[in-house]
């Protein structure tokens, strides 16, 4: 997929963050973005405007029936799907010890459970097209490569989600490729508190990174010969090998 223009891509989570930018920069690059939001309808909205009228979806990603029901609605109104963009996450901190069932699941549900469901679901629909050529990218992150203490639960999922990768990668090859974008330090709205300085000190690009940053990883993903798959880009300026 040499060219995004005409392509439908289904970005989860592309109200807001490094959602919002992976979409608008999809669309600049001439892909037929669709939006999937939770709950922030109007930001959704706004994303949709400065994608040129794309299409926005609502969907509970806790729900495997909603993701189902996603998908069908995508490939009902854009008529096809060929990329699929697993950004939609949540992040909490807990000390280990104090991690309940609930917080587990909180977290697990949307960035393990639902990027699964929907990377099965977005591979059938692409596998529907005759001229077949799917590209599906997980936003993992740099949790998921190295521990972090106070967020064992998360980093959990997001190392799910690597090996996931790494595993549909061969289930899907060679009509669908799988890769993943590590994202490392993104701050929004909390550039300057102690932690993120501290990050950025120890971060060889000395700087935290950007929502743009992070789309031009899956753009490569989404453009690549079908001979790249099952790998895991760190976006991180160099802090996963500090």
């Amino acid at each position: 997929m040499s060219t995004l223009h005409k392509k439908v891509v289904l970005v989860t989570g592309a109200a807001k963050r490094v959602g919002r930018g992976i979409a608008i920069r999809l669309a600049r690059e001439g892909a037929t973005v669709a939006i999937h939001y939770g709950g922030s309808e109007d930001e959704a909205r706004e994303v949709s405007e400065l994608c040129g009228g794309a299409p926005i979806f609502r969907a509970n990603l806790e729900s495997v029936a909603e993701i189902e029901r996603l998908f069908a609605r995508v490939k009902a109104e854009c008529g096809r799907l060929d990329g699929l963009v697993n950004n939609a996450a949540r992040f909490t901190r807990f000390d280990p010890l104090d991690v309940t069932e609930r917080d587990w699941d909180y977290i697990h549900s949307v960035n393990l459970k639902a990027v699964f469901f929907c990377c099965q679901q977005g591979a059938k629909r692409m596998l529907e097209s005759p001229d077949v050529d799917g590209r599906i990218v997980n936003i993992s992150s740099l949790g998921g490569i190295r521990p972090w203490a106070d967020h064992a639960h998360y980093c959990a999922s997001k190392a799910g989600v690597i090996h996931m990768t790494r595993a549909l990668a061969k289930a899907f090859a060679p009509k669908i490729t799988v890769n993943s974008v590590a994202p490392g330090v993104i701050p929004f709205g909390e550039e300057d508190t102690p932690e993120v300085r501290e990050w950025i000190r120890r971060t060889p690009a000395e700087r935290v990174g950007t929502a743009d940053d992070i789309a031009e990883g899956v753009l490569y993903f989404l453009k690549a010969s079908n001979y790249v798959t099952g790998q895991i880009l760190a976006v991180d300026g160099g802090l996963s090998q500090a």
